[in-house]
C-alpha cells in the first residue's frame, strides 16, 4: 500500500523476496519458530516483514523497504537486516535516495542476539549511505517500538512520523514504573516526539508523496544532476 502511495503508477519493482529467516537457534515458545514463520507467510503472503522496491517518484528514481506489523509484528530479525542492508547497497549503486517506512514492535525475540546485531549493521550501512552523499528519510508509522526506534529509526537525514502513532523505546507501564513517575497522556505519540525534537515534521498519508519529493527536491534532487 505505501508503495502505491509513494511511487509512480506502475513504476516500482520489489526485489530481495529470496531473503528469508531461518530458526538458527531451534527456539520454541508456545510453538516453534519455524511453524511461527510459516504462520506468518500464510497469513500475509509475505516472505518477510520488510519488502524492498526501487522506482519513481515523479520521474526520479527512488528506494524503498517498508515493514509489515503483521507479519511477527513487523519485528527485526536477520532477514530483515540482510534485505534493509542489501537495499541500501542498491541505492549507493544506482545513486538514489532511500526512505524507511518502520511500523515494528522491535527486534524479534526468536532470534536473539542475531536480531540485536542488524541495528549496528543496518547503521553502518546508513554510514555508507551517507558517505556517499545520498539522503535518508525515516518514516515512522503505528507503532515503531523497540530495537528498530532504538537505531535506524531514528537516524534519518530527515525523521518524519504520521499522526498518532506510537512511537518509543521501551513500553509506557515500564518506564512508568522504572521511574516511579507519571507521564502525559500524549507521551510516545509522534505529537510528543515532534514537540521534544525528535522528528521534523508530521505527514497525513494522503500528502506523503509530496512531501517526500519536496524533502528530496530541496537537499537532493535539484542540487545534483540526475538523470530521470
Amino acid at each position: 500500500e505505501y508503495f502505491n502511495l509513494i511511487f509512480d503508477t506502475n513504476s516500482y519493482q520489489e526485489f530481495g523476496g529470496d531473503i528469508t529467516s531461518k530458526d538458527i537457534l531451534n527456539f520454541e515458545d508456545t510453538t516453534t519458530y519455524t511453524k511461527r514463520l510459516q504462520n506468518a507467510r500464510t497469513k500475509t503472503s509475505l516472505n518477510e516483514a520488510v519488502s524492498t522496491a526501487i522506482g519513481l517518484i515523479n520521474g526520479y528514481k527512488i528506494i524503498v523497504a517498508a515493514m509489515d506489523f503483521s507479519f511477527i509484528g513487523g519485528s527485526l530479525g536477520s532477514a530483515m537486516g540482510q534485505k534493509i542492508s542489501s537495499a541500501i547497497d542498491l541505492s549507493v549503486e544506482k545513486k538514489c535516495p532511500f526512505i524507511i517506512i518502520s511500523k515494528s514492535g522491535g527486534a524479534r525475540m526468536q532470534e536473539g542476539a542475531v536480531s540485536l546485531m542488524q541495528m549496528a549493521k543496518v547503521g553502518a550501512k546508513l554510514n555508507v549511505l551517507s558517505e556517499a552523499g545520498l539522503p535518508y528519510v525515516s518514516l515512522l508509522t503505528d507503532p515503531t517500538m523497540g530495537g528498530v526506534t532504538a537505531s535506524f529509526a531514528m537516524m534519518g537525514d530527515i525523521n518524519i512520523s504520521e499522526p498518532q502513532a506510537m512511537i518509543g523505546f521501551a513500553g509506557r507501564r515500564v518506564i512508568e514504573g522504572m521511574g516511579e513517575r507519571d507521564f502525559p497522556d500524549v507521551f510516545q505519540s509522534s505529537e510528543y516526539l515532534l514537540e521534544n525534537g525528535f522528528l521534523d515534521f508530521l505527514v497525513d498519508r494522503k500528502h506523503l508523496k509530496e512531501k517526500l519529493f519536496m524533502v528530496f527536491g530541496l537537499i537532493y534532487f535539484q542540487n545534483k544532476n540526475i538523470e530521470k
